[in-house]
């Protein structure tokens, strides 16, 4: 449901409910200001109960979301580390598995990147996970052709270990990638956080005082959300996971192989 949204919908949903349960909090206060004497004390303890109980379904939120991006970091790592390793292997197999292997390896790291920019579950997801579906075929198909010419060489069976390692290393970062913040998990807090700071806006109105601080509190607690929310949209939020491991990997392989492989088994 939130995901769907674009950062400014998100923004501006966030921003109405809260900002707007916290002034609706205001007017209520205003109308119960003849009868604050024997409401003043029930409404405090409940509005401080409630702020509290807030801020640990907040603080669990926030972590929830930074240990998923984190999580996301980390698998474009390993898949760069992956996919680094395979080509350096892959140059010292025999031709002519050796220059096809390479110039696959580079179309596999173009789509890994693309991956990265591309909304996971969208069309344009599936088409290239569909297009390095394909790719891993092609060269799981060389891979073992260069086993069946060298079958006692050492060089190809390194190489399918490290190309099996890559095939896993992408299927992580998919699944970081579709693995986000429950919905009702991210619906308790902003429902909670409305909840809690309507009560605190009507005890403070009530009381006459302290009005443009609780609207400001909405604020910064809507900013932490936006930030929770934006933590778990890895490709289309203002907070991104970076590919820079997967585009250094790739300019890797724009200079000469190091290596060459042997001209025959």
């Amino acid at each position: 449901m939130f995901f769907r949204l674009n950062s400014w919908e998100l923004a501006l949903i966030l921003f109405a409910v809260v900002v707007g349960g916290t002034a609706l909090g205001v007017g209520i206060g205003r109308y119960l200001r003849k009868h604050s004497e024997v409401l003043r004390e029930p409404f405090g303890v409940l509005q401080a109960a409630l702020l509290g109980i807030v801020g640990l379904i907040l603080a669990f939120g926030l972590s929830l979301a930074v240990g998923r991006y984190e999580d996301r970091r980390a698998a474009i790592v390993d898949e760069a580390n992956a996919i680094g390793t395979t080509y350096l292997r892959a140059e010292t197999l025999a031709e002519p598995m050796r220059s096809r292997s390479l110039e696959l390896l580079k179309q596999y790291t173009d789509t890994s990147i693309s991956l990265s920019k591309e909304i996971p579950g969208s069309a344009k997801a599936h088409v290239t996970l569909a297009a390095s579906s394909a790719l891993q075929r092609r060269l799981w198909r060389l891979a073992g052709q260069s086993l069946t010419r060298a079958p006692v060489a050492s060089a190809p069976r390194l190489y399918v270990d490290s190309l099996n390692e890559m095939f896993d290393a992408q299927t992580v970062r998919v699944a970081g990638l579709a693995n986000r913040v429950p919905n009702a998990v991210l619906a308790l807090e902003v429902a909670a956080a409305t909840v809690a700071l309507g009560l605190l806006a009507v005890y403070l109105s009530m009381l006459g005082r302290g009005v443009i601080t609780v609207l400001l509190a909405s604020v910064l607690v809507t900013s932490l959300l936006l930030v929770t929310f934006d933590l778990d949209r890895p490709t289309r939020g203002l907070i991104t996971v970076p590919d820079t491991a997967l585009t250094n990997v790739r300019q890797m392989m724009v200079p000469a192989p190091a290596a060459t492989g042997p001209s025959s088994p």
